[in-house]
């Protein structure tokens, strides 16, 4: 009989469970927050993507790529948000009476699945959109977003808790999202990029688990159900077709032989392709292209100027100062808002030079490091890629946005959180490195909404005053109380967070006698060893 193999990964102490819940919940608020602090059409293509949401909610067929129309409603309601205050403005079915048709301007979402969109056009008829004033149905698709990306906090320390065992690691790893301002502007706005983070961070969670041992047929099979969902929400989600093929092929090496472990991969992958693969098959069958342009019209192939020619140093200042703002701390609807250019340049530098100096050294968990790196690299690869055929034909460097990345952020927490801990020497050198970092992530995080805040309401001065509160009240979705109750939510839930980040080794020690060293941080995991025999032994029988 086909036994299922099991993994003898230690037991979670019950204050872990609470904590990752406590945190969950504040990164929750913390997005519901930053979805109401945020204007309206104030994020990378929120316009476009309402559009097209609200179209499909109207019936509108997906036409092909660049043909779709911005409605004269969407553009009406910009109009107003510029005209007056909140109070004077309409409701989406009198802008769509009093504005009807489209514009001469690309709506070019249609280059991607419809999925995201079918899933806001059904919350909005849930919640009678057409009576809601125009604001306040963006912000339920807003919110929708934030539902997709709840869940974020406890899959970063579920992956990272599975590949260190240690619980400090995981709970730091969990507090490490609020460090990117940029990912909370994004996971509260309109777009196709929240679900594509969840399903990019399930991905990455089962990879994990199938790399610590888990070989469990209903783990692959999981794997490749994440994987079809994910690719069919948006096409950066397409390097993780050949990240789950390294990582089924990989897992289980030294308890599997090669042939069942290439099995595995050719049936995880068969299950996404069955789920997700459609779009992209209609695509390359209709267009003769995965994925096609929509804003070509806007951006059509010309050459560089007379006695010009492509410039290797511009094109990689370009990229790396976009790519760095906007992966730390960019928002607006033009990125025009920014934590500072030296601050994510820092960032930048020390997050990948600790990565590159410890993260790959030998160790136990060394094989799924290096199999966890591959889906980041990916989307380096292809947004690199992406970028340079764009400024080879159109001479404009373009696809450089950071939050291309965030579909991996497990990947980069898990392999950041391996090489941190290895800086330290000493248990007290741990504890307090672990505290900093968790600490450092909390002040990024408020830090980036206090200066988003100012911008949008305070003039672009810090910090808020009596006249920004007044604005948000005259132009807000909200009262400025029901904002402040949120983040009071967030700071007590991030108050207990840190508290725990020094006391971790207590409950880490006696829930995993055994499995920790003598602070609690985690003893090296035995992935490759006992645990992924004893999985290749109970599979094989």
């Amino acid at each position: 009989m086909q036994i299922d193999p099991v993994d003898g990964h230690p037991h979670v102490a019950t204050w872990e469970r609470v904590t990752i819940a406590v945190v969950t919940a504040a990164f929750a608020l913390w997005l519901a927050a930053w979805a109401l602090v945020v204007p309206v059409f104030q994020a990378p293509d929120e316009r476009a993507h309402v559009d097209a949401t609200v179209q499909v909610a109207l019936g509108t067929p997906w036409t092909p790529p660049g043909d779709l129309r911005i409605l004269d409603a969407v553009m009406a309601a910009q109009q107003e948000q510029a005209a007056g205050p909140a109070a004077t403005w309409s409701t989406v079915t009198e802008l769509l009476q009093s504005a009807p048709g489209t514009s001469d301007t690309v709506d070019q979402m249609t280059q991607h699945p419809p999925t995201a969109y079918l899933v806001g056009a059904a919350a909005l008829r849930v919640a009678h959109y057409g009576d809601l004033r125009w604001d306040r149905a963006v912000e339920v698709l807003r919110l929708v977003d934030v539902l997709w990306v709840a869940a974020l906090p406890l899959l970063v320390w579920a992956s990272v808790r599975r590949l260190t065992q240690s619980p400090r690691a995981a709970l730091v790893g969990a507090v490490a999202l609020f460090a990117t301002p940029q990912l909370a502007s994004i996971a509260s706005s309109v777009s196709n990029d929240a679900p594509t983070m969840l399903f990019g961070a399930v991905v990455a969670w089962l990879a994990t688990r199938m790399l610590t041992g888990d070989l469990r047929r209903r783990t692959l099979v999981g794997l490749g159900v994440a994987l079809g969902v994910l690719i069919w929400f948006k096409g950066t989600g397409l390097p993780a077709i050949p990240f789950v093929a390294v990582v089924a092929l990989v897992a289980g090496a030294g308890a599997l032989p090669f042939a069942r472990r290439a099995l595995r991969t050719v049936v995880a992958l068969a299950v996404a392709a069955l789920i997700g693969a459609w779009w992209w098959l209609h695509n390359l069958v209709t267009y003769r292209h995965l994925q096609p342009n929509g804003y070509e019209q806007y951006r059509p192939p010309m050459p560089f100027p007379p006695g010009e020619g492509p410039s290797l140093p511009h094109f990689v200042d370009v990229s790396w100062g976009t790519i760095t703002r906007t992966f730390w701390g960019s928002p607006g609807g033009g990125a025009q808002v920014t934590i500072g250019a030296v601050l994510t340049a820092v960032l930048t530098v020390v997050a990948l030079g600790v990565v590159l100096v410890w993260a790959f050294r030998r160790g136990p968990e060394r094989r799924a490091v290096l199999c966890l790196a591959v889906f980041p690299a990916l989307l380096i690869v292809g947004q690199t890629w992406t970028s340079a055929t764009s400024y080879l034909s159109t001479t404009f460097v373009a696809a450089t946005q950071g939050r291309y990345y965030f579909p991996a952020i497990v990947c980069l927490i898990a392999l950041s959180a391996v090489a941190w801990r290895r800086i330290p020497r000493t248990a007290r050198g741990r504890r307090v490195l672990a505290s900093t970092i968790a600490v450092a992530s909390v002040v990024l995080g408020w830090y980036g909404l206090g200066v988003v805040a100012a911008w949008f309401w305070n003039a672009a001065r810090g910090p808020l005053t009596a006249e920004g509160l007044d604005r948000f009240a005259a132009n807000g979705p909200v009262p400025v109380w029901i904002v402040a109750v949120l983040l009071v939510g967030v700071a007590m839930g991030l108050v207990v967070a840190l508290v725990r980040v020094p006391r971790a080794a207590a409950g880490a020690a006696s829930a995993e006698r055994g499995a920790t060293d003598d602070d609690g941080v985690g003893a090296a995991p035995e992935h490759d060893t006992d645990a992924v025999r004893r999985a290749g032994r109970a599979a094989a029988r």
